[in-house]
């Protein structure tokens, strides 16, 4: 019977619940060879477990909120790697959806309307947006449901990919042994998924910057389809396929940034479009990259 991980961890390694509980939330605990930073995950009680207590603590999430745009009807943010959009089951208390929310409460008082939309993954950057009337969201739903909404995120990625730009078509499905989604792998299974990409530049046969379009939003469908391209971004501890070798490219989160994203204003029926600027950890691993690339030239 599954048993909640920091349950497991306080139990294994002799420790209080609340101990085990900052352990986890600060990636001090492993599962199954990756990290794992929610205390209120299942897991099976024999699942293997590491604990590195000398292991530097998880970095810092900003805790400003950097908006994109806002007016009456919509409000857009720039979400910082590590932070979830909304609470799980485990009922964080810090989250994108909180942060945004206790902005519009000290600008405008009172406890303002702010619907969901869409998410973005924790360890994924860039431009989300809120609805701030139940009729945008409504709008706003609409929108994304029929995929007519502009979305290019960056990815970078592992080794060289040859072609200058592709789509992947592959249908996705939910694995019941651990709930993560995967590629269907016969006729008829799954739902349609597609993405669409473009090399943006190559960082010699180590690594290569894509721009990736979504022209439908599967959870984790960038991850999944790169990485059934033999091109997982790097960092991606959770698709990345086991048979490739050791990467040669280490980063502390998946290389994922939502730049654009753009759509009819669910009001106006103006155009809107924002970009995220690239955050400073991902731009310092493309400059790294470079520089590593530039040394390999003969």
């Amino acid at each position: 019977m599954p048993i909640r991980l920091d349950k497991l961890v306080a139990e294994r390694f002799g420790l209080s619940r609340r101990a085990a509980q900052e352990a986890i939330r600060n990636g001090r605990i492993d599962v199954a060879g990756l990290r794992c930073d929610e205390p209120g995950r299942e897991i099976e009680p024999g699942s293997e477990v590491a604990y590195g207590p000398s292991r530097p603590k998880a970095r810092k999430v900003s805790t400003r909120l950097q908006l994109l745009y806002e007016d009456r009807d919509i409000l857009i943010v720039d979400k910082p790697a590590g932070l979830l959009t909304l609470p799980t089951a485990d009922r964080e208390r810090d989250t994108l959806l909180a942060r945004a929310s206790r902005f519009l409460r000290l600008r405008y008082g009172g406890r303002p309307f702010l619907g969901v939309v869409h998410r973005l993954d924790k360890e994924t950057s860039g431009a989300l947006v809120f609805a701030r009337s139940h009729a945008a969201q409504r709008a706003l739903q609409t929108l994304f449901k029929a995929h007519d909404v502009e979305r290019q995120y960056l990815a970078v990625v592992e080794g060289k990919v040859n072609r200058e730009a592709g789509t992947v078509r592959l249908a996705l499905v939910t694995e019941s042994t651990d709930l993560r989604r995967g590629v269907a792998r016969e006729p008829g299974l799954g739902r349609q998924a597609v993405t669409h990409f473009r090399v943006v530049e190559r960082f010699g046969s180590i690594a290569t910057l894509l721009a990736c379009w979504l022209e439908t939003g599967r959870t984790h469908q960038i991850r999944i389809h790169l990485a059934e391209l033999g091109h997982p971004v790097i960092g991606d501890r959770v698709y990345r396929p086991r048979m490739l070798p050791h990467p040669e490219v280490s980063f502390q989160r998946q290389a994922l940034h939502a730049q654009t994203l753009g759509f009819r204003h669910p009001i106006s029926g103006e155009t809107v479009s924002v970009e995220s600027p690239l955050p400073s950890d991902l731009a310092e691993l493309i400059s790294e990259l470079r520089e590593g690339a530039g040394r390999r030239v003969p």
